[in-house]
């Protein structure tokens, strides 16, 4: 059995208890690469009364197991106080700055340029539930839920992710996409993106005015019939693999589209967090 310590304050005082490690925690390699990557936390108001690493280890739970906040088991912190700050995170972009810092390590580590000089984008269908929110009917895959489309580096590592109703066209929601890809992310060398035959047309010249970019359709083979992977194009594929893992992706269970962008941003950061410090493979 493996036993984990966690540290609780209890009227100014601090006490330490132990609880059996689940699958998900964070290894202490791990914790390494991510803690000063985090937030300090405010000197004003109340102490917080749960180290931030047991907060992080409920937030990971919360995305692998795919259950609902108020199910989070009793042994980690309150499901309250971990939902206010995966919320806080998330209104402040601290997901996004931290899929950016760790995309640039991994890159680094990988000997390439912090920036990437190219990209892949594609988009992803999932359903939704009964949850109330924004969704439509994608005819194309036959999903009624919301679509995420998705701009990754060479290496499958997400740059941009924007979820709409799935009823948006692919087109539509890549301009969305690159918009905030040039707005928000800084990719001075990036030249080219690759895409496949469903973003074709008008929005090729449309990449190429307004952001000075090529965008580059990667075609099919017509001489071959059936599956066949498409340069380039599987990178992304990969990367929706990847946010497979994570049961809390299987389909989309939020409200709000920002707050589903928040949890593929928080997923990448634990799967860069994994790769930097060379956890290969997910424990069961």
């Amino acid at each position: 059995m493996i036993i984990s310590a966690i540290w609780i304050q209890i009227t100014g005082m601090i006490i330490q208890i132990t609880r059996q490690s689940y699958p998900t925690d964070l290894t202490e390699q791990e914790w390494k690469i991510l803690e000063p990557l985090l937030p300090l936390a405010s000197t004003r108001g109340r102490p917080m009364e749960y180290p931030m690493r047991e907060i992080i280890n409920a937030i990971i739970y919360f995305l692998r197991a795919g259950c609902a906040w108020r199910m989070l088991p009793h042994d980690l912190p309150p499901w309250q106080t971990v939902y206010y700050h995966f919320r806080k995170w998330q209104k402040d972009e601290t997901w996004e700055k931290l899929n950016t810092t760790l995309r640039e390590q991994v890159r680094q580590k990988e000997e390439r340029e912090p920036t990437p000089s190219a990209a892949i984008i594609d988009s992803q269908s999932a359903k939704t539930t009964s949850v109330k929110g924004e969704r439509g009917f994608d005819a194309g895959k036959k999903i009624n839920g919301r679509k995420r489309h998705a701009i990754v580096d060479t290496l499958g590592l997400m740059l941009i992710v924007i979820v709409t109703a799935a009823s948006v066209q692919d087109r539509d929601g890549a301009k969305l996409a690159l918009q905030r890809l040039k707005e928000k992310v800084p990719l001075a060398r990036l030249q080219l993106v690759w895409a496949d035959g469903g973003y074709r047309g008008k929005l090729v010249d449309w990449v190429k005015e307004n952001l000075s970019w090529v965008l580059e359709i990667v075609k099919r083979n017509d001489d071959v019939s059936g599956f066949h992977i498409l340069p380039r194009r599987w990178v992304v594929e990969r990367t929706f693999g990847w946010l497979n893992n994570y049961r809390r992706l299987s389909k989309d269970y939020e409200e709000l589209p920002e707050t589903s962008e928040a949890i593929i941003y928080a997923a990448m950061v634990h799967i860069m967090v994994r790769r930097l410090a060379g956890t290969q493979t997910f424990r069961r």
